[in-house]
C-alpha cells in the first residue's frame, strides 16, 4: 500500500510538471491532479498490460517506440475519466508520457525498488 502511495505521489509530480511544460495538458485544481494520479495508477495497473500484449507486434517493429503511444493512450484514457484533467491530442499525450516517464525514472533512481532491503 505504501508503494502505491509513493508511486501516486511521483506520478502526481510528473503530471504536474507535464502541465507546466507540455502545451495541451492542463488541470483545473489540485484535487483533479490527485485524482488523475490515482486513476492513472489504476489504469496503468489494469489496462496498460493488456494494451502492451495486444500491441506487441507493432512495438517490436518500431523497436519499442510504440510504447510511447500506449503510454499516451493511458494518459488520454485518464483524461476521459476525469473532467478536471485535459489532454489535447496525441502529441500532448506523448509529451506528457515522456515527462511523466522521466520523472518516474529519476524518482526510481533515488527511491529504489525496495528489493535490496
Amino acid at each position: 500500500m505504501i508503494r502505491f502511495i509513493i508511486q501516486a505521489v511521483v506520478t502526481m509530480a510528473g503530471l504536474w510538471l507535464s502541465a507546466q511544460v507540455v502545451p495541451g495538458v492542463d488541470f483545473t485544481n489540485t484535487g483533479s491532479l490527485i485524482a488523475a494520479a490515482i486513476i492513472l495508477g489504476l489504469v496503468n495497473a489494469i489496462v496498460r498490460p493488456i494494451m502492451v500484449v495486444l500491441t506487441f507486434p507493432i512495438t517490436v517493429l518500431t523497436l519499442g517506440l510504440f510504447l510511447l503511444v500506449v503510454n499516451a493512450a493511458m494518459i488520454g484514457l485518464t483524461a476521459m475519466f476525469l473532467g478536471g484533467f485535459a489532454v489535447d491530442g496525441l502529441w500532448a499525450g506523448v509529451g506528457a508520457a515522456i515527462v511523466t516517464g522521466l520523472v518516474s525514472w529519476i524518482a526510481g533512481a533515488f527511491i529504489g525498488d525496495g528489493e535490496r532491503a
